[in-house]
């Protein structure tokens, strides 16, 4: 029995500045949990090299078999990534295969309570593409959402990835009840008393049919269970109105409405959690950035 929860991180996609950026943010030594690494062993004791980072690399074959401490990086490597097929910066279908086996991996640990929480490094969705998977979704409208943090900004989305046409189809009164309720338990238990939850609209200056059908009367209904939720909110208010304190979240109803806000505050150091699962499933809220990959000058606030 460990004495702290094991949060489990795969490294990302190795061509990528993955690797780089866990090490240098484990480097900072965070004591408030164990953490488990899901991926190519000599990747990281190449990230240790470029990084200059004064960190041991401990392998083991399970979670049963890892021990921690902070001076040395403790890697669960299943030894699949053929390293002779991949270029540091330049997109690989093999990186795309070991990217998809790392996190199914991470997620068998989670469901079975082996360990308390999961990160997925930085990946590459064409990697993901050219070995032969789909990209790895996190989002499924009506069981689990994103919500993204910088700053003061705290944004939960009541989609993801679909096109603009399809966010209609799935807004009900039932499922932004259901979402609203999800975001004011998931605050409360991140400590929060009484979270202000404010629902953005959909329409220009929050006036149009979704409004009136779906979006005010889940609200009316929230608000009949004792959450201090407002809304709908113009969205080129609601934001504004979060970032200086009025609110604790905002929920927003599509990709480009929430993410917008999100990286004009910050590009660096946001995070990303999936709301829904019986556990903690968190990720960096940034790309490989082929780039700058291998050049030691990556950011690793998000990985932090």
């Amino acid at each position: 029995m460990h004495s702290k929860p094991i949060v489990a991180t795969t490294i990302g996609d190795p061509c990528g500045i993955g690797p780089e950026v866990l090490v240098k943010a484990l480097a900072e030594k965070a004591d408030d949990a164990h953490h488990l690494l899901i991926g190519d062993a000599q990747v990281l004791a190449d990230a240790i090299e470029l990084t200059n980072t004064p960190l041991d690399i401990r392998v083991v074959n399970s979670v049963n078999d890892a021990t921690f401490d902070a001076n040395c990086l403790t890697v669960l490597d299943p030894n699949s990534l053929d390293r002779s097929h991949i270029t540091v910066g330049q997109v690989s279908a093999e990186c795309g295969r070991a990217t998809v086996q790392w996190w199914d991996i991470a997620t068998a640990l989670a469901r079975a309570g082996t360990v308390q929480a999961i990160v997925k490094g930085p990946i590459n969705s064409e990697a993901i593409r050219l070995a032969g998977f789909s990209p790895q979704g996190a989002v499924n409208p009506g069981r689990t959402y994103l919500f993204l943090i910088t700053g003061p900004l705290r944004v939960v989305h009541f989609t993801d990835h679909i096109p603009l046409r399809d966010v209609f189809k799935h807004l009900s009164i039932d499922a932004l009840v259901d979402l609203i309720r999800l975001t004011h338990r998931s605050l409360r238990n991140w400590g929060y008393q009484s979270p202000r939850i404010g629902v953005a609209g959909i329409n220009p200056h929050a006036e149009g049919d979704e409004e009136r059908q779906q979006i005010s009367p889940a609200i009316a209904v929230a608000q009949a269970d004792g959450i201090a939720v407002d809304g709908p909110v113009p969205p080129d208010s609601l934001f504004r109105q979060c970032a200086q304190a009025q609110y604790d979240c905002v929920i927003a109803h599509y990709h480009d409405q929430g993410h917008i806000a999100v990286k004009t505050w910050r590009f660096e150091g946001n995070c990303a959690i999936i709301l829904g699962e019986p556990y903690v499933r968190a990720s960096v809220a940034h790309g490989t950035a082929f780039d700058i990959a291998g050049k030691g000058s990556a950011d690793h606030r998000s990985m932090a």
